[in-house]
């Protein structure tokens, strides 16, 4: 087997967008991940594309530009799986001035361009009925605009890009060794799926294994900060979100969720174990139900939770001294070489939001060794299915419907959503649900699951129910 260009260890939002820019520009890839795509970190997010407003009280300037300028993009690259969510933000006058906010939030208008989104404004009772599910205490406060992101399938949609542009993506299949022989990488893996061992090689390494980088590190380390997320029944009606100010300096989401639920979180704790066996404890989610308590008439308890994730971030930043929460999720790189030849590139940091500019940097930094790679390209092209004009989601959903006027809305909605225009792929000669195949009920059916197999790697009940879709939920209602 001729040897690729870049083979790309792990398989989350960087590894496959690495894997999306280097096949388009023009690079040989492999890239394999020892799970499943977005098994990781990448799928235990808050589901947010967002500049971080609360990175503006830690002089995160750069970062916080950087990112409102990629939520711009990422609107435009993938409208189905990124939309605008609007944030509450209820005031409590002991916890921060009100000229402070007011300073972060003309800021946040004002570090990058927008065309999309609107201004941040200021609320009261009179002039909105965002305050209606919070306690009679909260009476004013602020809205700024961010956007929600289907994490997993954003990681998905990036990997179905670098294979339509020629990489090859191998998932279940682990690294088991790493040794650089007669002038190339040689890559030992082990297909777990099929219990089979083959050898890759390859001219250039990409480690972006996530939780599990610091093994190829040789000058730098990773802190690594715990994330937990817990999913309630929807507290309120309405399509905004709120951020909720604490005491001790951290911020809680509290996020309308596929439709019937709300995501709340996170947390943000040091962690010392194995990533893959991370686990929210009973100190996390009594700390969740607390907050949301303070705030909300409706109130829930460790009953009310339905799900629960946590994730391992792997925080570029090994100042222990540090609250976790105000480490930098800026991203950096470490990169060794041997006399010049045979990288290997690791990724440090970094969050969903930037992506793709790690992305763009990634390839910056191996263009010394191929210097026949392609240009720039991934800011103004569309992700597989985000190709919607305008990036208008609402107008293409109303032709999706008037199109497929005889399948279920609640169906077609949840399909445009997840596949933008592939929906046209997945639904290819469907006259009547009938041709939907067998029905397994809250919307899935036998169609979808032969459509995921055949392009999506689909090989597990997880990979379905809680990647390629979050049907998973309705489940456990």
């Amino acid at each position: 087997m001729n040897p690729v260009d870049l083979l790309i260890i792990g398989g989350g939002i960087n590894g496959s967008g690495i894997a999306c820019d280097a096949a388009g520009r023009g690079l040989s890839v492999h890239l394999c991940e020892q799970n499943d795509l977005a098994s990781g970190t990448s799928s235990k997010s808050t589901k947010l594309i967002h500049g971080g407003l609360r990175y503006l009280e830690y002089y995160q300037f750069h970062l916080v530009r950087e990112s409102l300028i990629e939520r711009e993009i990422l609107l435009r690259k993938a409208p189905h799986l990124i939309w605008p969510l609007s944030f509450v933000l209820p005031y409590q006058s002991h916890l921060r001035p009100i000229w402070m906010i007011r300073l972060g939030l003309f800021l946040y208008d004002h570090l990058a361009k927008r065309s999309i989104l609107p201004d941040s404004k200021y609320l009261t009772l009179n002039n909105t009925s965002y305050f209606e599910p919070l306690k009679p205490q909260y009476t004013k406060g602020f809205m700024y605009p961010d956007c929600a992101v289907d994490d997993a399938r954003l990681v998905i949609a990036n990997a179905i890009s670098a294979h339509e542009l020629g990489a090859q993506i191998s998932t279940y299949c682990k690294v088991e060794k790493l040794t650089r022989i007669n002038g190339l990488w040689q890559a030992e893996i082990h297909d777990q799926k099929n219990n089979k061992k083959f050898t890759i090689t390859a001219k250039a390494v990409v480690n972006a294994t996530g939780p599990w980088t610091e093994p190829y590190l040789t000058q730098h380390h990773i802190r690594l900060v715990k994330g937990s997320h817990i999913v309630v029944p929807k507290l309120y009606e309405g399509e905004q979100a709120y951020i909720l100010q604490q005491a001790d300096n951290r911020i809680v989401f509290a996020i309308p969720y596929e439709q019937h639920w709300t995501l709340i979180g996170t947390t943000d704790i040091d962690y010392t174990g194995d990533p893959s066996l991370v686990e929210i404890s009973e100190d996390e989610i009594n700390y969740l139900c607390q907050i949301i308590n303070s705030y909300f008439n409706k109130q829930i308890n460790t009953e009310s939770v339905v799900w629960h994730f946590s994730g391992v971030r792997p925080l570029f930043d090994s100042n222990l001294q540090k609250d976790p929460k105000s480490v930098s999720r800026d991203f950096s790189f470490e990169l060794n070489d041997k006399h010049g030849q045979l990288p290997l590139l690791s990724v440090l940091g970094g969050k969903i939001t930037t992506y793709r500019i790690l992305a763009e940097q990634a390839l910056h930094k191996l263009k010394p060794y191929f210097p026949h790679m392609g240009p720039d390209w991934t800011a103004t092209a569309p992700l597989p299915g985000g190709d919607i004009a305008n990036a208008d989601f609402e107008q293409f959903f109303n032709m999706i419907k008037t199109e497929y006027a005889y399948l279920p809305e609640e169906l077609l909605h949840r399909l445009a959503r997840q596949y933008g225009t592939r929906i046209n792929i997945l639904l290819k000669n469907v006259t009547s649900v009938a041709d939907l195949g067998q029905d397994y009920g809250t919307t899935l059916y036998e169609r979808e699951i032969d459509y995921l197999k055949k392009y999506e790697w689909l090989h597990t009940d997880d990979d379905l129910l809680y990647r390629r879709t979050k049907l998973g939920l309705a489940i456990l209602a």
